[in-house]
């Protein structure tokens, strides 16, 4: 996974979307083709979905006190490939 750009905390028993915006990211006309999401082991992770280059994924569960990496890497109709990571540390709130 590529290096940490986005920090959350979520209490366990939270189920709550996170967003990755790649509009600003895409060029004029190019459009996101393909989205993979990874997470580490603990925590659970929706199916993406998008629009006008937002990817969407509802994440819930984890360990309180455990911290855990989400990544979203998407494909383009440039070609182009990139990756970003959110850092979600699961805390009782």
């Amino acid at each position: 996974m590529t290096p940490i750009n986005d920090t959350h905390v979520k209490d366990p028993d939270a189920s709550l979307p996170y967003e990755w915006d790649w509009a600003a990211w895409l060029s004029d006309g190019e459009t996101i083709t393909g989205t993979v999401i990874t997470a580490d082991p603990g925590i659970t992770v929706g199916a993406p979905s998008q629009a006008a280059g937002i990817v969407t994924v509802r994440v819930s569960g984890g360990t309180a006190g455990a911290t855990y990496r989400v990544a979203c890497r998407i494909t383009t109709s440039g070609g182009n490939i990139d990756e970003r990571t959110k850092k979600i540390m699961v805390r009782n709130r």
